[in-house]
């Protein structure tokens, strides 16, 4: 009886180790499933801040305790459900029950809940799961999310993953129940490359660095022999763009994750920086100074001769595509101060769209394509959002100096540092979500600079 209930469970998962995520969802996927109320649950993505849905989200219980690369299953049952508990509580749309609320889930409850106990615990939702070693080598772990009043399965999903990626397998189920329940699509799967600074103001020590977005699996991909700066993922994640003062000149570098190899895209001896990849990967859009002007270019992402997309005096930097590629976003002081501009993506019809007090800077089209996020800077440094025709601006923070704004890959949260005041002021990444409610800090081994939030990972 035990063999058969395993082998049913076990098979609503994918089994196969290549690739390094498989997944299996029911042939048959239940119908949303209504509440006490007549209503389905859904979280409110703005009230939802101020009133989180309480969610119940027990560790996850093993076939059998097996020693893995990863450490034993037992143990990794504990730790998939701390990494979910966080990606969802840090959200800020829900409260996870704190560990005295909850107790052990045997392998049979995790496709039959004990639904009378966890709706006395006040849990509206529950996240169960288990975790297995397969005889490959790999894990095997199931996600299941339920309504708590309903008594209802809203969806599930398995992922195989070698035990270097058991991380990832917590995510990616945090992100299936983030997205069921909120409609808004997945972010907690991904990736930051950001720069990490050691020493005094004077004599910062800034190294490429690499890390998943809530801060674990951290590595330095540079020793910090060259300062670097505004590093941005391609879009398909094997490799880093940034700008590296390599004997003491700006100049723009692509960095293979894969293989550490740097590789210079732009040969000449003028000034370049501000780099960013197109959403095809094609293009490398970047800033250069040449005979005291500073334009917008764009060159092959494979090198090549670079293409002026701006002409206008002064100083045009900081460009950012849209996510279809067709228009460009920028800052420029061609007016006077630093303004934010939009143009098509070949350069034509060139416009302003920031009014308000202030300059304005680094300004970064959202994945959704709905709003710019960028820098204000009205004796504070404050990061807001607007629309692309620059309507409906607000600001997220209030702190004394916030910049270098980097969406999340699902458009609602947007990455950025704070630098504290003063020459022993430290540098920290933070995030705030669109509501500018949820706001918290990114731990990073030492100080920390601007974040380019990554894709989705596959």
């Amino acid at each position: 009886m035990r063999r058969t209930m395993i082998a049913s469970l076990l098979a609503l998962t994918a089994m196969s180790a290549v690739p390094a995520f498989g997944q299996d969802a029911p042939t048959q996927q239940p119908a949303p499933p209504a509440d006490a109320g007549g209503q389905r649950l859904r979280v409110d993505i703005t009230g939802g801040i101020a009133a989180p849905t309480p969610i119940a989200i027990p560790p996850m219980p093993t076939q059998a305790v097996v020693n893995t690369p990863a450490g034993s299953t037992d143990v990794l049952g504990r730790q998939l459900a701390e990494i979910i508990t966080n990606d969802l509580r840090n959200s800020g749309l829900f409260k996870p029950l704190n560990p005295g609320q909850l107790r052990p889930v045997s392998m049979p409850e995790v496709t039959a809940p004990a639904y009378d106990f966890w709706g006395s615990s006040g849990a509206q939702a529950l996240v169960q799961g288990f975790i297995r070693a397969n005889g490959d080598g790999n894990l095997t772990v199931g996600c299941y999310l339920y309504d708590v009043y309903a008594k209802t399965e809203l969806t599930r999903q398995g992922f195989v993953v070698p035990p270097s990626d058991w991380r990832r397998a917590a995510h990616k189920c945090a992100d299936m129940v983030y997205t069921r329940l909120t409609g808004e699509g997945p972010y907690f799967d991904s990736r930051v490359a950001y720069v990490s600074e050691t020493g005094p103001k004077n004599r910062r020590i800034k190294r490429l660095a690499i890390m998943d977005q809530d801060g674990a699996n951290h590595r330095f991909l540079t020793n910090g022999q060259s300062i670097v700066l505004t590093p941005r993922f391609a879009p398909n994640q094997q490799s880093i763009v940034y700008m590296s003062y390599v004997n003491k000149r700006p100049s723009i570098y692509v960095y293979d994750i894969g293989s550490g190899r740097q590789r210079l895209v732009v040969s000449n001896a003028n000034l370049t920086f501000a780099p960013r990849f197109s959403p095809d990967g094609r293009y490398i859009l970047f800033s250069m100074a040449v005979g005291g002007n500073t334009d917008i270019y764009r060159v092959s992402s494979s090198g090549g001769s670079p293409q002026r997309l701006t002409t206008s005096p002064g100083i045009d930097t900081g460009g950012s595509y849209s996510p279809d590629g067709s228009r460009i976003v920028f800052e420029s002081d061609r007016s006077g101060g630093q303004q934010i501009y939009v143009m098509n993506a070949d350069g034509s019809n060139q416009q302003r769209i920031s009014f308000g007090g202030g300059r304005y800077a680094t300004p970064v089209w959202s994945p959704k394509g709905d709003l710019i996020a960028f820098t204000r800077i009205s004796g504070a440094f404050r990061i807001g959002v607007m629309s692309p025709s620059g309507g409906g601006e607000k600001l997220l923070t209030n702190a004394w100096q916030d910049e270098g704004p980097s969406w999340s890959p699902n458009g609602r949260v947007i990455m950025f540092f704070r630098q504290g005041q003063g020459n022993a002021g430290r540098a920290d990444l933070w995030s705030v979500d669109l509501t500018g409610v949820n706001e918290r800090k990114i731990p990073t081994p030492l100080d920390g600079s601007d974040p380019g939030w990554g894709p989705l990972r596959p």
